[in-house]
C-alpha cells in the first residue's frame, strides 16, 4: 500500500516509517522538514519527503489537498492536535483513502479513580490538549460507525526513546532530577510517591500502528492504548533510576506548595500535570485485537534514553550508569 505518515520525521515516526518499509509499503513521509527523524536507518532511502506546515495550510484549508496529492491508500496522522484539523483531513480523505489512523494521547483522561484505565473509560480531560484529543477519538469512532471513513486513533503514554529526554520520577523534564538521583542527594517529591506514570518505548508505539494497518477489520472504528506492560510509581521510579548510578534514593515527601516554592513554575506545572492523574492504562484489547507485544518494560525504554543522554554529555549527571 502506499502510506503517508504525516509527521514521520518525530519520536513515533521514526520508528513506524521504517517499520512499513520493511512491511513492504510505499512511503510517503510529510513534515516541516525541519529536523532529521530519530533513527538513522536505511530504510529512510526509500521514503518519499514532502515538506509542509501542517499548521498553515490548515489555516489556509490547504492540507487535506496535499495529502491526496500523494495518491493514499492509508494515512497516519501523528500530529493533528484539534478537531478542527482532523475533521478537515478526514472530510478531504473520505471516499478516497483506505484507512486514517490518528494519534491520540492518554491524556484524553483526567485523573485516576479505578486503574487500569480501559479504553473510553477514563475520566474527563483536565486541560484543552486532552480535551480535544478526546474529542477527535470519539468523532473518529462516530465517522466509521455511521459509514464513512475507515478509522483508528492510537493513545500513547510518555514516549521516551533515544534522542531525547524522558519524563522523570517527578513527572517532568528538570535535569537536576538526574543529578540528585545520580549523586544519591535527597530528591523533594510532591506527594506520597504512590502516584504512577505510564511510560512507552516510541518504537512499541510503533508497533501498535504497524499491526492496525495490518489488521484494519480489527482496527476499524476502534482506539487503543500504546503504554508498556507496566507502570511505575514515582518511588519506585526513583529507586530504579537511583540505581542505574549505583546510589539508592533518598526521597523527602513535600506538599504540593512546598514543592512549587522550591521549582520553577514550568516544572510545577509538568509534575501536577503527570502526577495529578496518576494514570495506569490497559493494553488488553491491543493485545487480543492486534496481537501487540510491547518489547520494552518502563524502566528499560527509560534507561536507554538516560543512557544516550549520558554518552552525549546532554544529561547532567555526577557519576557512571552501572548497568
Amino acid at each position: 500500500m502506499r502510506i503517508i505518515v504525516v509527521g514521520g520525521s518525530g519520536h513515533i515516526g521514526s520508528y513506524l516509517v521504517p517499520r512499513l518499509v520493511r512491511a513492504g509499503h510505499d512511503l510517503v513521509s510529510v513534515s516541516r522538514g525541519t529536523q532529521a527523524p530519530y533513527t538513522d536507518s536505511p530504510e529512510w532511502r526509500d521514503v518519499t519527503q514532502v515538506v509542509a506546515d501542517r499548521q498553515q495550510q490548515d489555516a489556509d484549508g490547504r492540507f487535506g489537498a496535499t495529502v491526496l496529492a500523494q495518491d493514499p491508500d492509508v494515512v497516519v496522522d501523528l500530529v493533528s492536535f484539534t478537531l478542527a484539523s482532523t475533521t478537515a483531513l478526514v472530510e478531504a480523505l473520505r471516499g478516497r483513502a483506505g484507512h486514517l489512523l490518528h494519534c491520540g494521547s492518554i491524556w484524553r483522561y483526567g485523573p485516576s479513580l479505578k486503574l487500569p484505565i480501559r479504553e473510553g473509560e477514563g475520566t474527563r480531560a483536565i486541560d484543552e490538549y486532552g480535551t480535544q484529543k478526546e474529542a477527535i477519538a470519539r468523532y473518529l469512532q462516530q465517522e466509521t460507525r455511521a459509514g464513512g471513513l475507515v478509522t483508528t486513533s492510537v493513545h500513547p503514554g510518555h514516549i521516551v526513546g533515544p534522542g531525547w529526554a524522558p519524563i522523570n520520577p517527578l513527572g517532568n523534564l528538570d535535569p537536576s532530577v538526574w543529578a540528585a538521583l545520580s549523586a544519591g542527594r535527597t530528591l523533594r517529591i510532591p506527594g506520597s510517591g504512590a502516584e504512577t506514570l505510564h511510560h512507552v518505548h516510541a518504537d512499541d508505539v510503533a508497533q501498535v500502528f504497524e499491526l492496525a494497518v495490518a489488521r484494519r477489520d480489527a482496527a476499524s472504528g476502534e482506539d487503543f492504548h500504546a503504554v508498556a506492560p507496566s507502570a511505575l510509581t514515582v518511588r519506585g521510579y526513583a529507586e530504579i533510576a537511583a540505581g542505574w548510578f549505583g546510589r539508592s534514593a533518598h526521597l523527602e515527601p513535600v506538599s504540593w506548595e512546598q514543592f512549587r516554592a522550591g521549582t520553577t513554575p514550568e516544572h510545577a506545572q509538568a509534575s501536577w500535570g503527570h502526577l495529578h492523574r496518576s494514570q495506569y492504562l490497559s493494553i488488553e484489547k491491543a493485545q487480543q485485537r492486534l496481537g501487540y507485544r510491547p518489547a520494552y518494560e518502563p524502566e528499560a525504554a527509560i534507561l536507554e534514553s538516560v543512557r544516550v543522554l549520558v554518552e552525549h554529555d546532554r544529561l547532567p549527571v555526577e557519576g557512571p550508569l552501572t548497568p
